[in-house]
């Protein structure tokens, strides 16, 4: 599989993920166990999506800069979910910043499969990006089971 859908079928996750949690109300288990799987999953697939996407990306001039503004992207995601995080659960707050939140990463999901997605198929090979796509889906394989 390339790198272009096993980052789209992680985004489709990311979307029903964010969507669910929203949907949560007050201090819940289901709140809570919601959170730490968005978390998680954000976390994972940052990390993954910079090593096996940006970073191929990232070397070549008529990526760069979609590349370094997708990086930084993240680190606002990374921001957000420290608001979360912080935030009582019970309160109305919590719930702004999980919107906050989900709008940022739909954003940034959508920036990605409409912007940078057909510019990365100019540049990288079918080939390329098949091989990226394993490695992505290797590393997020390792990373669920907490290797």
């Amino acid at each position: 599989m390339d790198i272009y859908k096993s980052l789209t079928e992680d985004h489709d996750k990311q979307r029903k993920l964010l969507a669910a949690l929203v949907e949560t109300s007050g201090d819940t288990d289901k709140r809570a166990e919601l959170f730490e799987q968005v978390k998680a999953e954000l976390a994972d697939h940052a990390d993954a999506e910079e090593r096996y996407f940006y970073v191929p990306l990232i070397k070549l001039d008529s990526t760069q800069d979609d590349a370094r503004h997708g990086i930084a992207e993240h680190h606002e995601i990374d921001e957000l979910v420290a608001q979360v995080e912080a935030a009582d659960p019970s309160s109305g707050a919590w719930l702004q910043h999980a919107k906050n939140l989900k709008h940022k990463v739909e954003h940034h999901l959508e920036e990605e499969e409409q912007d940078y997605f057909p510019v990365a198929k100019k540049v990288l090979s079918a080939d390329r990006a098949k091989a990226l796509g394993n490695e992505y889906q290797a590393f997020m394989q390792s990373s669920r089971k907490g290797a």
